[in-house]
């Protein structure tokens, strides 16, 4: 095996994706709440994107599982620890951070809105003041980004300087 399965090249650039939508949908949600302009319906959304993400980390895992991977690439030993340091981390918070959207919900006005169905309960400026879990959660935002950053330019490191292949393992495009 020299690329990874179709599913897997799927799942991971469609995880990219929804977890680009999620920020998105997120920092707009921040804003509007800072306004007091936050509905119903934009909480819901950014709820369906981060479930989705969720399990599509989850079945990510599991093609992972049954479809193996390719063999590591010729690299110094720090580089490879490294690199898996950032893929294992990666997953942990991307498993870890919709549940501390759950938390969230269980801990501040947002989910006593959204069982209510009113609008008006919906936390306004500054209504995650204090809710531990809503600043779990931006935090774990940063890590990702970082850890994308450094995802990124390993791969762009094995692309344009190492120039062997690895990018292409996770293309759907095939070698012949």
């Amino acid at each position: 095996m020299t690329q990874y399965s179709k599913r897997m090249v799927i799942v991971h650039w469609l995880t990219l994706a929804l977890l680009l939508a999620a920020w998105y949908l997120g920092d707009s949600l921040a804003d509007m709440t800072d306004e007091s302009k936050a509905t119903l319906a934009g909480y819901l959304i950014h709820m369906a994107v981060g479930a989705s993400v969720l399990v599509l980390v989850l079945t990510q895992l599991l093609f992972r599982r049954k479809d193996g991977t390719p063999p590591k690439l010729n690299d110094k030993p720090v580089f490879q620890a490294a690199a898996m340091g950032v893929q294992h981390l990666m997953y942990a918070v991307l498993f870890v951070l919709p549940l501390s959207g759950v938390v969230i919900l269980l801990t501040s006005a947002a989910g006593k809105a959204l069982l209510a169905w009113d609008a008006n309960l919906l936390p306004k400026e500054h209504g995650y003041h204090g809710v531990l879990a809503h600043e779990i959660h931006e935090q774990l935002v940063n890590v990702l980004i970082a850890l994308a950053v450094v995802h990124i330019l390993g791969a762009l490191k094995h692309q344009f300087i190492m120039k062997d292949g690895l990018m292409e393992r996770m293309m759907l495009r095939r070698k012949g």
